[in-house]
């Protein structure tokens, strides 16, 4: 049996992201980033349901399919062996008399290669459609994200700074705009561990890419916030009054 510290659970992402939704209700209550975060949530449990489906489904699926390829081979096998036997015993003294027979061995194999690739990969590409659906609605999540904090400039609460009639009200101060930038990344890397549920139900190439795809989306993201915190920061250690 796998050791729990091999893949990622679902139960310890969920719980992790029913916190950070107590933790931005608490200090950010009624902002639209309590409700992104409660989507995610949403989001884990629907994964979650679905991989287990999907690990129910193809615990029947694969046999039934390895069955389906043991019975094309066997077939084919048996399609060669009958007319190679016939080809022996009538035996034409024309060489391109062998040609039809030829043409259709080889036939029979690309249909039988074509068959045995259908059965073997039928459990993965049933699943892929409603994993990659959950992994769109999941990249789109990370962009609502990102949307949030766009306008979270820590360049508008310098003293020097000019707004203008067109700039975005900044009604947060220094110590709740760093809280939220933070709570912006945590729902990024959660978004990412949510995209990485995925993965562990699916061994289907598109689906790994796809969930990469979202892993580096996050991350990008999640470096353009953390670059905002460090220069809030640096506004922060700059206009703090000297020691002593």
């Amino acid at each position: 049996m796998p050791s729990p510290l091999e893949r990622v659970q679902a139960a310890p992402v969920l719980a992790t992201v029913r916190r950070l939704e107590q933790r931005i209700d608490a200090r950010f209550p009624g902002r639209g980033l309590h409700k992104v975060v409660g989507e995610l949530a949403t989001l884990v449990e629907t994964v979650e349901s679905s991989t287990a489906t999907a690990r129910g489904r193809r615990s029947w699926l694969r046999p039934l399919s390895r069955f389906g390829i043991v019975a094309v081979l066997a077939v084919t096998a048996s399609v060669l062996v009958l007319a190679v036997r016939s080809a022996l015993a009538d035996a034409p003294d024309d060489g391109l008399a062998w040609i039809p027979l030829l043409e259709s061995t080889v036939n029979d194999l690309v249909f039988a290669a074509l068959a045995i690739w259908f059965l073997y990969s039928v459990p993965e590409r049933l699943q892929r459609a409603s994993l990659l659906e959950l992994l769109h609605r999941l990249r789109s999540l990370a962009h609502i994200v990102d949307m949030h904090q766009l306008t979270k400039d820590p360049e508008r609460l310098r003293s020097e700074f000019v707004p203008t009639e067109a700039s975005v009200q900044m009604n947060l101060t220094t110590d709740q705009l760093e809280h939220y930038l933070d709570y912006c990344s945590e729902l990024l890397s959660l978004i990412g561990k949510a995209a990485a549920l995925c993965a562990e139900a699916s061994r289907d190439p598109v689906v790994l890419d796809t969930v990469s795809t979202v892993e580096t989306l996050t991350v990008s993201l999640e470096r353009k916030i953390w670059q905002k915190i460090a220069v809030l920061n640096h506004h922060r250690a700059a206009e703090a009054p000297p020691a002593g």
